[in-house]
């Protein structure tokens, strides 16, 4: 099995000069945990909730920092040929739960994550996180009801 059968295709992305504010609520509508950043049609990064929590909130910035300081520039990414297993190890080496997917080009086309390949490789566990991913839930990310 390759990438390509396992990537989610609908992916947000933000540029360097995006606010985390805005980065924020982009990841709080979308219920995501992370952004690919891009510069053009390049990818330039990841930010992550995490980065916005740790690298900016925690140490004093403000919500108009833009996600170029605080984003890691230094970001692993994999092709949508690839076979699922390589990039499986790949992920648990350098302890990464999702990886941006760029074509031959080197051009952003999606998203692979941990809970993509486990729906595919384990029909159990698959059942368990497809649910845990979906959208909503009483113990969802998002901002509704909570402004």
């Amino acid at each position: 099995m390759i990438v390509r059968d396992a990537m989610s295709r609908d992916v947000q992305t933000v540029t360097p000069e995006t606010t985390i504010r805005e980065a924020a609520r982009l990841m709080a509508d979308a219920d995501v945990g992370a952004l690919p950043v891009a510069g053009g049609d390049r990818l330039a990064g990841m930010v992550t909730d995490r980065d916005i929590a740790i690298r900016a909130t925690a140490i004093g910035k403000g919500p108009e920092t833009t996600v170029g300081e605080v984003m890691s520039s230094n970001v692993l990414y994999c092709h949508e040929d690839e076979d699922i297993g390589h990039v499986s190890r790949n992920m648990a080496e350098h302890q990464v739960r999702r990886l941006p997917v760029v074509d031959v080009d080197k051009r952003l086309v999606g998203i692979v994550s941990l809970a993509d390949i486990a729906t595919l490789a384990n029909a159990q566990a698959g059942q368990a996180l497809q649910g845990i991913t979906q959208p909503g839930g009483e113990r969802s990310q998002t901002i509704e009801g909570r402004a």
